[in-house]
Parts: C-alpha cells; sequence; structure tokens
C-alpha cells in the first residue's frame, strides 16, 4: 500500500487557498477532476476537530455517475492544516492531510492521502491534478 504524496505552489496567499477548502461555496466552484462537479447543496461541512465534511461528486455529463464521501476533522488549524479520514462509499477509510505552507504570498500545498495500491495513487493524483486546474482557475478570478 502506498500513501501519496502531492506537492502543489498556488499563485495565491495561504489564506486564500486554505479557504478554498473550508468554506462551503468555494469548494463548490472547483472541487472534483475536470468532467465532475460538486453541487453546493450536497456539501455539509463542520470545520473543527470532531466535525466532519459531506459532498457528492456528479459527472457532469452522466449525471447519475455520483460519489458520495464522507470524512471526519481529526486536527484543525486554520490557514495550516486539514487533517482527518474519508470513508468511501465502499466502506474504504483512508487518511487525508492538506497542509497550508507560506511562500512569499504563495502557498505551497503539500497532500497526504492513502493508503492507496499503486493504481489507484495514481488515478488519485490524476484527479488531484485535474481539480487544481479548476482550483487555479478560481484563484485568477478571485
Amino acid at each position: 500500500m502506498t500513501e501519496l504524496i502531492i506537492n502543489r505552489i498556488f499563485d495565491a496567499p495561504r489564506e486564500l487557498v486554505y479557504r478554498a477548502f473550508a468554506d462551503p461555496d468555494q469548494l463548490a466552484r472547483w472541487f472534483g477532476p475536470v468532467g465532475w462537479s460538486v453541487p453546493r447543496d450536497s456539501i455539509d461541512m463542520d470545520v473543527r476537530p470532531g466535525g466532519h465534511q459531506r459532498y457528492t461528486m456528479v459527472n457532469d455529463a452522466e449525471p447519475t455517475q455520483a460519489v458520495t464521501i464522507e470524512a471526519t476533522y481529526h486536527e484543525v488549524v486554520p490557514h495550516e492544516l486539514l487533517d482527518g479520514y474519508a470513508t468511501a462509499p465502499d466502506g474504504t477509510t483512508m487518511s487525508l492531510r492538506l497542509e497550508f505552507h507560506d511562500e512569499g504570498g504563495k502557498t505551497r500545498l503539500v497532500v497526504r492521502q492513502g493508503p492507496f495500491t499503486d493504481e489507484v495513487a495514481e488515478m488519485t493524483r490524476q484527479g488531484w491534478g485535474s481539480s487544481f486546474t479548476k482550483l487555479d482557475d478560481c484563484i485568477a478570478t478571485h
């Protein structure tokens, strides 16, 4: 099993990138790989230790294809850290840690997620990369 680790620089202050993950209105604007979206009314978030995040990703071309994710936060440090675990519809549980680092007015995001098989880790890496393309667009228009 593999832990996926992704480092990504965003051309935006740390507070703005953090808010993209912690604010349901922002999350609905960009989350999910290209071709998928997260309807705002499917998002329920309580961003605090012991809090939760629930949302449904919907395939834009085939809306009957949908995936609901439920997550629980273990540790939350505003503008610095979101750490917890998510449970997929098949019952699989994985950790997810998002670290937000200031890089001179930009933000370095470190994503740690897993465990995964190598194949699923690579698909997940591609999904994050596609999602981050959408996040870049949202940040540019902010």
